[in-house]
């Protein structure tokens, strides 16, 4: 189902960034360049967000990665506060974004428009925000999506009982469109 170049190859990676595939299996062997193993293999694979992350905390020119628009969806019963806020974000020009009104459609867009990030309301109708994160959790195809709740006026408990549920981070509800972006780019790990 890989039809993105959301996952890098040594090999790749190397060409990216200029140096030797060796040079790549050192940085991730480690632990400075994050990734996975083949199962079964001593094949490696490297997300682009990631690449992305330890180019720029190196110094490393990334003007060969390719990355694209960061996809996300945003999933609110409320399609105005949805909408707009998909509008705030491709006004920035970085983000491609998708939204869905209940869990439903949110499970059919998330399967073709593979989100890099899912905002989700926790308290909108027909949506059961914990549902949807457990199965984006469980999802071969969507392990790498980072899931931010959109919740106002919760307690230090309450958002630590989300984060060990599986969520990334909590975002206020009311969070103005540089709060917001500010919090995407966090959990996607992307430093300027």
């Amino acid at each position: 189902m890989a039809k993105r170049k959301d996952i890098l190859t040594t090999g790749q990676v190397a060409q990216i960034c200029k140096v030797a595939p060796r040079t790549v299996t050192k940085w991730f062997d480690s632990g400075q360049l994050k990734g996975y193993r083949i199962p079964g293999s001593r094949d490696r694979r490297i997300p682009a967000s990631e690449l992305l992350r330890f180019m720029k905390a190196n110094n490393i020119p990334t003007d060969m990665l390719d990355v694209g628009k960061l996809r996300v969806m945003i999933i609110d019963s409320d399609w105005e506060i949805s909408s707009g806020l998909a509008q705030a974000l491709k006004s920035r020009g970085n983000y491609e974004t998708q939204t869905a009104q209940s869990s439903f459609d949110a499970g059919v867009v998330a399967q073709k428009f593979i989100p890099h990030v899912v905002l989700i309301d926790l308290l909108a109708r027909d949506i059961d925000a914990g549902a949807i994160c457990k199965h984006i959790r469980s999802n071969e195809d969507l392990q790498a999506v980072k899931v931010i709740v959109l919740a106002d006026h919760l307690s230090q408990s309450e958002t630590i009982a989300l984060m060990k549920k599986g969520f990334d981070a909590v975002l206020p509800k009311d969070a103005d469109i540089t709060e917001t972006i500010k919090k995407i780019e966090e959990v996607t790990a992307i430093i300027y």
